[in-house]
């Protein structure tokens, strides 16, 4: 508990400054919607004939007259790639800056073994991945009733537990990266939750790169598609759920059997 207390004190700052910035723009998006929502109908024909940028995004399958169709495309987008970055932060600096910073001696000389070390670690982890979605579902709800729009619950509560369950994925997948590092590379969590962000993309563009829905954790928090089916699909999810198990697997095999420096 106290290697857990630790880590939630020490990420504190990023946490408020990331759950304040991310629920912000989607309390800005909400706020604009009623306003613009007369004129949605025309952009909307207008994106859902351009072709591949549509398809990359979704934008062929829902209207951005509608609440749902402005929220996935939109906040889920903010959220998606926001708080995939944050979590890969997170996630892929928890063990290596231990070596980095020079207090793994400190740490590992406490009557503690590694796998306490660890499990304290990724349960702080996943604690600040709750508390963050937890803050941005909150203030999203709070604006879509103070600007008067019926909140469509299970398509809400069901994009928030696919970006949920997708940032869980990714902390999990940099928690295991982050045991094979040394001094740490906030490159690697980034780039990682980029390039998946990315595959999803080309995914939607060509049928001959449709496989990388089976890679990339977007595949499963498709906002389009989770709105306009009200569902998860659960052979995406299972695998995403499963490579971050194989992550976090990696990075107790590999930090239990470490030489720390």
């Amino acid at each position: 508990m106290t290697i857990f207390r630790h880590e939630l004190r020490q990420g504190r700052t990023a946490l408020i400054i990331w759950s304040a910035s991310i629920a912000f723009l989607f309390a800005v998006c909400i706020f604009l919607f009623p306003e613009m929502k007369g004129e949605m109908d025309q952009v909307s024909d207008v994106f859902s004939s351009m072709g591949n940028f549509s398809a990359a995004f979704g934008m062929d399958q829902v209207s951005f007259g509608t609440l749902t169709g402005f929220y996935a495309i939109e906040c889920g987008n903010i959220l998606g790639l926001g708080g995939a970055l944050y979590t890969a932060m997170c996630g892929i600096s928890m063990l290596s800056k231990e070596e980095k910073d020079h207090t793994a001696e400190f740490l590992l000389t406490h009557p503690v073994s590694r796998v306490q070390v660890l499990s304290g670690k990724l349960a702080a982890l996943f604690v600040q991945i709750l508390i963050l979605n937890a803050a941005v579902l909150l203030l999203s709800l709070l604006s879509i009733y103070a600007v008067g729009e019926d909140i469509p619950w299970k398509e809400i509560l069901l994009l928030h537990l696919a970006y949920t369950l997708l940032q869980i994925e990714i902390a999990s997948i940099c928690f295991g990266i982050s045991a094979f590092l040394r001094k740490g590379s906030l490159g690697i969590g980034l780039g990682l939750a980029i390039i998946l962000y990315f595959f999803n993309i080309i995914a939607n563009i060509s049928d001959a790169a449709e496989f990388l829905k089976y890679i990339s954790p977007y595949g499963y928090a498709e906002g389009t598609d989770i709105v306009t089916n009200v569902s998860l699909d659960g052979t995406l999810l299972l695998l995403g759920m499963l490579y971050g198990i194989i992550g976090i697997a990696a990075g107790y095999i590999k930090y239990t059997r470490k030489d720390i420096l």
